[in-house]
C-alpha cells in the first residue's frame, strides 16, 4: 500500500498490548455530518413538545421559572443527550446508531463517561467559526483517523459499527515437525504450543521479537527462528495427538 493509500484508507490497524492488532473503521466527516443531522432532527422535536408545554405549565409557574427549566433543559439538549448516550451501553446517539457509528477509545474499548463529557463540551471549539464546524471540519481533514479537536482531547474515535474490529490473523505458512532438541519442563512445552496457538494474534515483528528469546532452542532468529518454534510446536501436539490415540 503506498503513502498515499495508507492515508486515506479508512480501515487502520491498532496495535494493543502483546502486540495484538485489531482493525477499525473510521467513520468520515459526511457520515458523521448525517448522523449529526439527525440527532438535530430528533433534538428539535423534542424541544418542541417542550416548549409547547413550558407554555401551559408557564401559565401556573411564572415567566421566571419557565425560562430557569427551558435553560436547563437546553444544557441537558446540547450537552448532556450526547454524552449520556456515547458513554452508554450503545456508545453512540441515536443518529450514529442510525447509521451505524460508535464512539470508541483509540484502542477499540468504550470510552468513559469523562471522555464523553470532555469531546461534547469542546464540541462549540469545533462549531467555530460562527457554529460552521469549520474548525471540527478542517481538524477531521487533517487526522488520519478523521478526529474532530474533541476527539483528539478525549482520546477518541468514531468507527462504522457494522464493521466488526476483528484481529489479524496470518494464517502461518504449512509447516512439517521438527522434533524438540532438547528436552523440556511442562511449562516450557505449554509455552510453546501457546506460541503457535497465539501467533496469529501477533504482528509479524512482535513474532519475530518473542521467537528471538528463544534463541537457544530454535538456533536461529527472525523469522527462521519463528517458523522453527512453529515446526516444533507443531511435532508437540501431533505427539500428543498420537499418544491419546494409543
Amino acid at each position: 500500500m503506498s503513502a498515499y493509500e495508507a492515508k486515506v484508507d479508512t480501515l487502520q490497524a491498532v496495535e494493543l498490548a502483546e502486540g495484538v492488532e485489531i482493525r477499525l473503521r473510521m467513520a468520515g466527516p459526511l457520515l458523521r455530518l448525517a448522523a449529526y443531522l439527525i440527532d438535530l432532527c430528533i433534538k428539535t422535536g423534542i424541544w418542541i413538545v417542550v416548549f409547547l408545554v413550558m407554555m401551559v405549565a408557564g401559565v401556573a409557574l411564572g415567566d421566571k421559572v419557565t425560562a430557569g427549566l427551558l435553560a436547563l433543559i437546553g444544557f441537558f439538549m446540547e450537552w448532556l443527550y450526547p454524552t449520556l448516550f456515547e458513554a452508554g451501553r450503545w456508545s453512540a446517539t441515536p443518529g450514529k446508531r442510525a447509521v451505524g457509528l460508535k464512539v470508541v477509545q483509540v484502542t477499540g474499548s468504550p470510552i468513559t463517561v469523562g471522555q464523553a463529557f470532555l469531546r461534547n463540551i469542546l464540541r462549540w471549539i469545533d462549531a467555530m467559526p460562527f457554529f460552521t464546524y469549520g474548525f471540527g471540519m478542517a481538524s477531521c481533514l487533517a487526522t488520519r483517523r478523521f478526529q474532530r479537536l474533541g476527539d483528539l482531547a478525549a482520546g477518541t474515535v468514531v468507527i462504522y459499527d457494522r464493521q466488526p474490529a476483528l484481529p489479524v490473523v496470518a494464517a502461518p505458512p504449512p509447516i512439517g515437525a521438527v522434533p524438540l532438541p532438547v528436552g523440556l519442563t511442562a511449562d516450557e512445552t505449554r509455552t510453546l504450543v501457546l506460541f503457535r496457538e497465539r501467533a496469529g494474534l501477533w504482528s509479524a515483528g512482535r513474532r519475530e521479537e518473542i521467537a528471538d528469546q528463544a534463541e537457544v532452542l530454535s538456533g536461529a532468529r527472525g523469522a527462521a527462528g519463528v517458523a522453527r518454534l512453529m515446526a516444533m510446536a507443531h511435532w508437540v501436539q501431533e505427539k500428543r495427538q498420537g499418544g491419546g490415540k494409543r
